[in-house]
């Protein structure tokens, strides 16, 4: 089967390393792991951070030429399928319904996202084209049940799929702890205690709302022997490094990882601790799990989707900072219970959301779908 690969936010090559390519390049993974051909129909952008209505009017005006530009392209070698990934009102899907009406091609969105509260406001333009896509759609596959319960309202039932978060877990669970401890501590000059890890770009909004809520739970937990990793850079390391600073020498950047790094340091930590503020769901947790890291999480939006209460972490009341540190030291405290939710962490991330489930999911809706 030809599938056609649209993101609109970010394509999958894109230079800029996020949690949106990330996802993109696993979807790609699993459907040629299921044995089909995937192409990129487009890298167009239709990203508009600020609503700026002039600029939306501007990608409207692109779509329509990248549409016809690649209309020749598409109907040389027509896809089976159109698959768009993450398509909300920041960045809707301008092209795929047209191209899909235009060529007859069955049309999915993995990841839609509806909010009516953007139906008014800066963003209305881009809430009311999200919105058109996901009508148009033959297919939705929701990552996190706050998604399907979402996009339900404007969606038959029969069209919404729940396919959850899901990873190849062979990069991350492939490394020997003793060997990644070893090359961390030599690397960060770590003593010999367990160490936490952060795992977050460090940029304005979330992330760094983020860092601020670990900073603060953190300083509640000095009584405890411990380090911080944090894995992680940007523009607002600065604003970072200040919400952390009450941790004074607990703390080790360790900057921005490569994949193979990152997944040491996975293999290395004791425990992962997020906040997870604003999260959609965060692949970082489910990286962990595939580690056998146990994590701390804010119960947040689709964070319960990949971090299992009390079998592979523990969850904590948004924005609480003594209950946030009251999981942390409860897991410092009882090596055994990190060990059995780490254990748990490892089956269920190789099991219910490896690559090869996801393969045989996309599969076979796929080709429902065509019959």
């Amino acid at each position: 089967m030809h599938i056609g690969f649209y993101a609109p936010l970010k394509p999958p090559d894109h230079p800029t390393p996020s949690g949106d390519r990330r996802v993109a390049l696993l979807l790609i993974a699993a459907l040629e792991r299921a044995g089909h051909r995937v192409s990129l129909v487009s890298r167009f952008r239709s990203f508009n951070a600020k609503g700026d209505s002039g600029l939306q009017r501007r990608l409207e005006t692109g779509a329509l030429a990248e549409a016809a530009l690649i209309r020749p392209a598409i109907e040389a070698d027509r896809p089976d399928v159109w698959l768009t990934y993450h398509c909300y009102y920041k960045a809707p899907d301008l092209i795929g319904p047209l191209l899909c009406d235009a060529c007859a091609i069955p049309y999915v969105i993995h990841e839609p996202s509806h909010a009516p509260k953007r139906a008014e406001g800066p963003w209305r333009a881009g809430h009311r084209a999200s919105e058109a896509a996901i009508g148009r759609a033959d297919l939705l596959l929701c990552p996190t049940r706050l998604d399907l319960a979402c996009v339900g309202r404007i969606a038959a039932a029969e069209r919404l799929r729940y396919m959850p978060p899901f990873l190849d877990t062979a990069p991350f669970s492939a490394m020997d702890r003793n060997e990644a401890r070893h090359a961390v501590a030599a690397r960060l000059g770590l003593p010999e205690r367990p160490w936490l890890l952060a795992v977050g770009m460090m940029r304005e909004g979330d992330k760094l709302e983020s860092y601020r809520r670990l900073g603060s739970a953190l300083t509640l937990v000095l009584d405890r022997d411990w380090s911080l990793i944090v894995a992680g850079d940007g523009e607002a390391r600065p604003a970072v490094e200040a919400a952390l600073s009450p941790l004074g020498d607990r703390l080790a950047y360790a900057g921005a990882l490569a994949p193979e790094d990152l997944a040491r340091h996975y293999a290395a930590a004791d425990l992962l601790v997020w906040p997870a503020a604003g999260e959609a769901y965060g692949m970082a947790f489910l990286e962990a799990a595939a580690a056998g890291l146990p994590a701390v999480a804010g119960d947040v939006r689709g964070v319960p989707e990949v971090v299992m209460e009390n079998r592979t972490g523990l969850l904590v009341t948004e924005d609480d900072a003594p209950a946030f540190a009251y999981a942390v030291r409860r897991l410092l405290d009882d090596p055994a219970l990190r060990r059995r939710l780490g254990a748990g962490a490892r089956a269920f991330a190789a099991g219910e959301r490896g690559l090869e489930h996801a393969a045989g999911f996309l599969d076979r809706e796929f080709r429902a779908l065509l019959r």
